[in-house]
């Protein structure tokens, strides 16, 4: 989708060229791979470092396109979100300090982008997986990038599914809620790295990224957290699949497959099976101005650029993808690994990145035609599992019982430091990097349990929403050291002086909200505020909407009515601040109105309450 003049297929004459393009460019593979047209003999590594963008106040911005402008850099492009950037790094050959360089080719394009955003209104550059402060008023149509590729998708992919998307994720919490685009889809942020692979080895080395892309996961979780909610180990993977989601029940079997997913089956005969079947199963969304016929270009002596496939593939995301390139007419197959998530730490992504490149070196003999040995829905099924539970997971590998750590540590560490120096890489930086790895082992800490501790015990003292906003604090600071995240200190509450979201209301208000149904009775009401210690409690309708407050003063002479509904006796003319509210303006708000209470609301939800006492506590 790197294009910018895609436009939706609408009739069946646009959708019949493009089949035809679709086709001669699979043709084109097919004679491609039966000639070995393919470099050989040598390897590359490459990466794209996506990014999230944030303010002062560590809440996402949608400056996206001034920094970029700022930056200046061949390097860097946009992503679907404004709140995020991407920067692609130059491939290097698999060799030597290949990856010491890698980290400093990444860290000198970071600090491009650090510089640049720090220019514009003193923004910020955080590597996660997920912001911890995004909210749902960030997630609208209005903050996607302004291209028409994003537009067309976000058209296109709408129509097919013919309603809103939904997200329904449960983990230790759960989220449900129907959104109006694809931009949920920008709250993940990744590492994705390239190797390219010979064309003798293609298949065999994608079926055995496949199989270890779980057990490779678990390590690498750095995603816990959605809109404050603490979901899977990585929930980018649930979010991903679920945020861009076509299908519906009315749809035939043809889009009955996630366009979002792992894959289907082991590849067995050719590598051209992987493109098949994307065609077989998925209808085209998009086309462009196609010209020419790769076919022909071959008989000619040129490498053709297989755009239509290019075009195809750019509306389905596989988390091991087979890419085709070609470069000064030289083509070359690579696989690319789209799951690693991007932080915590420009050292932890580089010890992700030979981690994985290690173990796909260091695959044993025994494991090619691996359709003999394991059943495809182990290798799917672990994944999903790493998903869930990352470091802690229990995986089925080879038919033995094996937990994520003693997998790693006994048997793929091992076989990445092999593989690694089979390469010839550094053995200093083989041993720097896979320690990075062994750490996170040992300390039983990836950046999910990082953020998993940390917010749970920033949340003994204050809001959820001040939490998430001291998380992405201490990862800023964290990464500005470049530390992995095993050295990292838990979070903690800031002093007052260096708080970083300005006194605003999230900052103190209660999240611990009960509420009742205008339909409860008074004597059911009087019992919860007693139990519960409270004075004030929403009340809500049938749409989970605030409706009325009742506070102590409402229930003082409850006895007289207990058979009375909470319609019938809560106060309705009720006053709403926001969380990003100025404490003090809040504070105006109830004397104005004298009330002690006043309900919190963020995107139509109520998310808090902020009442006298917590503004006495503040004082205090």
């Amino acid at each position: 989708m790197g294009s910018q003049s895609v436009k939706p297929i609408t009739n069946k004459t646009e959708r019949k060229v493009f089949i035809n393009h679709l086709l001669n460019d699979i043709e084109a593979l097919d004679m491609m791979i039966k000639s070995d047209a393919f470099e050989k003999g040598i390897q590359r590594i490459g990466a794209e470092q996506e990014f999230c963008i944030v303010d002062q106040y560590y809440r996402p911005s949608f400056n996206a396109l001034e920094i970029l402008a700022e930056i200046n850099d061949v390097h860097f492009t946009t992503e679907l979100g404004l709140f995020n950037l991407e920067a692609n790094l130059d491939p290097l050959e698999l060799k030597g300090t290949c990856f010491s360089q890698l980290e400093k080719d990444l860290s000198e394009l970071v600090e491009k982008a650090i510089k640049a955003a720090d220019a514009i209104d003193f923004n910020k550059i955080i590597l996660t997986g997920i912001l911890p402060t995004f909210k749902r008023k960030d997630l609208v149509f209005e903050n996607m990038t302004p291209f028409q590729r994003y537009k067309v998708l976000n058209d296109v992919m709408k129509k097919v599914r013919g309603n809103n998307f939904r997200v329904k994720v449960r983990g230790v919490d759960e989220l449900i809620l129907d959104h109006e685009s694809i931009l949920f889809e920008a709250c993940n942020t990744s590492f994705q790295v390239h190797l390219q692979i010979d064309l003798d080895d293609i298949v065999d080395q994608y079926n055995w990224s496949q199989a270890i892309a779980g057990p490779i996961l678990s390590v690498m979780t750095n995603s816990p957290m959605l809109l404050g909610r603490e979901l899977w180990s990585e929930t980018r993977i649930a979010l991903f699949q679920q945020s861009i989601d076509l299908r519906n029940r009315s749809q035939l079997l043809r889009e009955q497959k996630a366009r979002v997913n792992f894959g289907n089956d082991w590849i067995k005969d050719s590598i051209i099976e992987v493109f098949t079947d994307d065609v077989s199963r998925y209808a085209p969304l998009v086309t462009s101005e196609l010209e020419g016929n790769p076919i022909e270009d071959l008989k000619n002596g040129i490498k053709p650029e297989l755009k239509a496939i290019g075009l195809h593939n750019g509306t389905l995301y596989k988390w091991n993808r087979v890419c085709y390139g070609v470069h000064k007419n030289v083509a070359h197959l690579r696989i690319e690994n789209r799951y690693i998530p991007s932080g915590p730490s420009i050292k932890d992504e580089i010890a992700n990145a030979m981690f994985w490149i290690g173990v796909m070196l260091g695959m044993p003999e025994d494991c090619k035609s691996i359709w003999k040995r394991m059943a495809f829905k182990d290798a799917k099924g672990n994944f999903i599992k790493a998903a869930r539970t990352g470091l802690d997971t229990y995986f089925n590998w080879f038919g033995k019982g094996v937990s994520a750590k003693k997998l790693a540590k006994k048997i793929l560490l091992p076989m990445a430091h092999d593989g690694l120096l089979k390469a010839n890489i550094n053995i200093e930086d083989i041993e720097f990097y896979l320690n990075i790895i062994k750490e996170r082992i040992d300390k039983n800490t990836t950046g999910s349990k990082w953020l998993v501790r940390s917010s749970r015990m920033l949340q003994e003292d204050v809001s959820r929403e001040e939490a998430n906003i001291l998380l992405t604090y201490h990862m800023h600071k964290n990464q500005q050291e470049n530390l992995p995240v095993s050295e990292w200190e838990l979070a903690k509450p800031l002093a007052r002086k260096d708080a970083s979201s300005n006194d605003k209301v999230h900052k103190v208000m209660s999240t611990q909200i009960f509420t009742v149904h205008e339909n409860d009775s008074m004597r059911l009401i009087k019992n919860i505020m007693q139990w519960k210690d409270i004075n004030h409690i929403p009340v809500i309708n049938e749409e989970h909407k605030i409706v009325g407050i009742i506070s102590t003063s409402d229930i003082s002479n409850v006895d007289k009515f207990d058979d009375h509904s909470a319609s019938q006796v809560m106060q309705k003319d009720i006053k709403y601040g926001t969380p990003d509210m100025h404490i003090e303006e809040a504070k105006s708000i109830m004397l104005e109105n004298n009330i002690r209470c006043l309900p919190i609301i963020d995107h139509n939800e109520l998310v808090g309450i902020l009442t006298k006492t917590d503004l006495e506590k503040l004082n205090s």
